[in-house]
């Protein structure tokens, strides 16, 4: 997903994108969604999420 498509996601859950990096603001958004915040955390072979919005970047 484009750091663009990112960002208006954040901005939709009251995230201030600032100057955060891509992975940042995708953990920003799992915890903001009450979401495990795993994002690029080597968990993707066993989080069982395959339907996760992030798991096409994660892998």
């Amino acid at each position: 997903m484009k750091l663009e498509e990112i960002k208006e996601i954040a901005k939709q859950h009251d995230i201030k994108v600032g100057k955060l990096k891509k992975a940042e603001l995708i953990r920003a958004i799992q915890s903001a969604e009450g979401n495990e915040v795993c994002f690029e955390s080597d968990k993707a072979a066993e989080c069982g999420q395959d339907e996760c919005l992030w798991r096409v970047d994660c892998v």
